[in-house]
């Protein structure tokens, strides 16, 4: 009779091969990363030119144009950073330097002094403002319907640079044959009437001589 052959008995400590895995069980777990949060924004171009504007003025003197640009900075753009930051720096070395700029000119004179050195110095706004002002109050003030005409024909505005000095010859003659030589209506020079406005009036009419009205040479 043919022997059969006999089962190996299955050893306790034997360890059996695990199953194989499939591929999704062995690929790599998928990581999803959070999106990069979006890069910081600059500053708002209408504020840079804002501040730009305010440092010129700081630079030119005029604490008062900085000072308000500054503030329209820190009104209309509350959540700057670095900028508002230093418009609130500005704005106190511009309010520190009014509060300790003296007092203004108050009479008559020396608003009139004070717009002829404006003038002078090329600063045609506060010469515009000087000269209003007094005429304001005196519509019949010759030198600052004078000054103003000159401000006018130093920025190009021809009808109301002749308006202002036909008004001023009228109450003074002889502003006319001053405004004949002075520089500052050269712009004027190729209208016939301002030829014809400055003409020197008779001398039997020019009457007393008169303070000088621009405190320096005309020729």
């Amino acid at each position: 009779m043919p022997k059969r052959a006999r089962p190996r008995p299955i050893r306790a400590d034997r360890k059996t091969k695990p199953a194989p895995r499939s591929a999704a069980q062995t690929s790599a777990p998928v990581v999803v990363w959070p999106a990069a949060p979006p890069a910081p924004a600059g500053p708002a171009p209408e504020a840079v030119l804002k501040f730009e504007r305010g440092i010129a003025a700081l630079h030119k003197g005029n604490h008062a144009a900085a000072a308000a640009e500054f503030r329209s900075i820190l009104a209309d753009f509350p959540s700057e950073g670095s900028i508002g930051d230093r418009a609130r720096l500005y704005l106190g070395l511009s309010e520190r330097a009014l509060a300790a700029k003296p007092a203004g000119p108050k009479t008559t004179e020396e608003r009139l002094t004070a717009a002829t050195a404006a003038l002078n110095n090329g600063d045609l706004p506060r010469a515009r403002q000087l000269a209003a002002g007094v005429l304001d109050s005196d519509p019949k003030q010759d030198l600052a319907l004078y000054l103003l005409a000159a401000v006018a024909a130093r920025q190009g505005q021809l009808d109301e640079a002749l308006d202002r000095l036909r008004r001023a010859v009228a109450l003074s003659p002889e502003a006319g044959a001053q405004a004949r030589h002075d520089q500052d209506f050269v712009s004027l020079h190729d209208l016939d009437d301002f030829w014809t406005l400055t003409e020197p009036p008779p001398a039997e009419s020019r009457g007393g001589a008169r303070r000088s009205r621009r405190g320096r040479a005309t020729g």
